[in-house]
């Protein structure tokens, strides 16, 4: 009986109990194997009440459920890991401690579900010897190396539908309804929101934006008999000369927050074009609820295939989405860079030539 684990890090997405689930099924059908859940991330390896087996019971029904049955956290880092210690808070590298359970657990590999920084402490960890296999998870579909993440349809489909509602009310009341949406550095769920549901005015954190322009692009619009506009804004944008707006600069431990460049937008709007304005933000709506029926093949089909990736010893890999198949390459080369969308690449020309502003 051979042992593997599975965790999940960083912000939850749909679409994660799908991965469980496949890794569970395909562990004991395929090759009769023992899988360990390790509950909130990397946390639940410091931690053996966080530790438990997994079945095809445990699995039971989760494939349409949101968020993860095994919980996450998204400060969880092994390389910086947070303690009280004699009445102080103390950050230190816990790296070797974890390596040490992982041994101490007899895993022949660890699948490890996340974004960016998950996969990133995951690459730091197999350099340090441990047994890695990754799975790309974000809403946020930026990371390199696989066409897509799972969670980002999922997300998509509630920044489109949002869109799409609201233009009911813009039109009914003659508004512009500025929309935000998630997208630190990568504008992906902005650009395919605005493209599908017809917006107007889509700002992603690639391309810098001039008020002036969406202003004109407004003006315009109402110059011909149009008195409402759409506007889809990723929290990570920028104007031109400027920088993203941040709730909290965060710290090692916590990431930044963005938030509050819609609102800054409506009003630079109603000051220079007069227009009634109003602001809705999505926030944790996109990354709730149901996967959709591809976010649950994509998931279950990484799932599988990191349990094969496991038992053929290609380790240090994440599985990826290349075309229609699922491959695996290094998570050196998958943390390398974060995958944004290109300025001048067919997504952005196609938004510009349905009229779409970008700023």
């Amino acid at each position: 009986m051979t042992k593997i684990g599975i965790l999940t890090g960083g912000g939850d997405c749909p679409g994660l109990n799908a991965v469980i689930r496949a890794v569970v099924k395909t562990a004991e059908n395929e090759y009769g194997w023992e899988v360990l859940g390790i509950e909130d991330g990397y946390d639940g390896l410091f931690d053996a009440s966080k530790v438990r087996r997994l079945t095809a019971l445990d699995v039971r029904g989760i494939l349409p459920r949101g968020g993860t049955i095994l919980g996450t956290a998204n400060r969880g880092n092994p390389f910086a890991r947070k303690i009280e210690r004699d009445g102080q808070t103390v950050i230190y590298d816990a790296s070797q401690e974890a390596l040490g359970r992982i041994e101490e657990l007899d895993l022949a590999a660890l699948i490890v579900v996340g974004g960016d920084g998950t996969l990133r402490s995951a690459y730091e960890l197999y350099q340090l010897g441990a047994p890695i296999v990754g799975v790309p998870k974000t809403i946020d579909n930026d990371i390199a190396a696989t066409d897509v993440t799972f969670g980002f349809d999922t997300a998509l489909v509630a920044a489109s539908e949002a869109v799409d509602k609201l233009h009911t009310t813009a039109e009914s009341h003659h508004r512009v309804m500025v929309v935000e949406v998630m997208g630190r550095t990568a504008g992906w769920i902005a650009l395919h929101a605005g493209i599908s549901g017809g917006a107007d005015v889509v700002v992603i954190p690639e391309i810098s934006f001039d008020i002036r322009k969406i202003c004109a692009k407004i003006e315009h619009r109402c110059a011909h008999g149009l008195k409402f506009s759409i506007i889809v804004v990723a929290e990570g944008a920028s104007p031109i000369g400027g920088e993203p707006v941040y709730i909290s600069r965060g710290d090692v431990i916590h990431q930044a927050r963005l938030g509050g460049m819609a609102a800054q937008i409506a009003e630079q709007i109603t000051q220079s074009c007069g227009l009634e304005t109003r602001v809705t933000v999505l926030g944790h709506v996109q990354r709730g609820g149901s996967p959709t029926p591809f976010d649950r093949i994509i998931g279950s089909r990484f799932g599988e295939a990191a349990v094969h990736a496991a038992a053929s010893g290609a380790l240090g890999r994440m599985m990826a989405l290349h075309g229609t198949k699922i491959e695996h390459v290094t998570l050196a080369e998958a943390v390398g860079e974060i995958k944004l969308v290109p300025p001048d690449g067919q997504l952005v020309r196609t938004a510009r030539s349905l009229g779409i502003s970008l700023g």
